[in-house]
């Protein structure tokens, strides 16, 4: 972790990790669209890892609490090397230009169910 105190390093290694070409793949959701905006009112407001799940650095790694869903939501820790959890963690954050998204109107929060739901009994 030392060479990237550096500014000029570290600005060379946030180039690397944003050359990486964008290969997307999408598939209809299995429990519909419901579920994809119950889901992304989740997620998009927030930030890859909050500071509560960070469990210790130390000797050049990274501890941290994470959920796995595939075995019961069960949380777990896992240990990395701090290079590897910047590159993970760099991998969340948003290349230069591009914006959060932010809800308006239908997808506002508040009252976002009723109006949803008043929606698909109109159409």
């Amino acid at each position: 972790m030392a060479p990237l105190a550096e500014p000029a390093a570290f600005h060379q290694f946030l180039v690397t990790l944003r050359a990486s070409d964008w290969v997307v793949y999408a598939k209809s959701p299995f429990a519909g669209p419901t579920q994809v905006l119950e889901y992304l009112g989740r997620y998009t407001p927030r930030v890859a890892l909050s500071n509560d799940r960070l469990v210790r650095m130390a000797d050049g790694q990274v501890r941290f609490r994470w959920k796995d869903y595939a075995h019961g939501n069960r949380v777990k820790t896992m240990t990395l090397p701090a290079a590897e959890f910047l590159r993970r963690f760099l991998l969340h954050v948003l290349p230069g230009g591009f914006v959060r998204i932010r809800h308006f109107g239908l997808l506002a929060n508040r009252g976002r169910t009723a109006k949803l739901a008043r929606l698909l009994l109109i159409l």
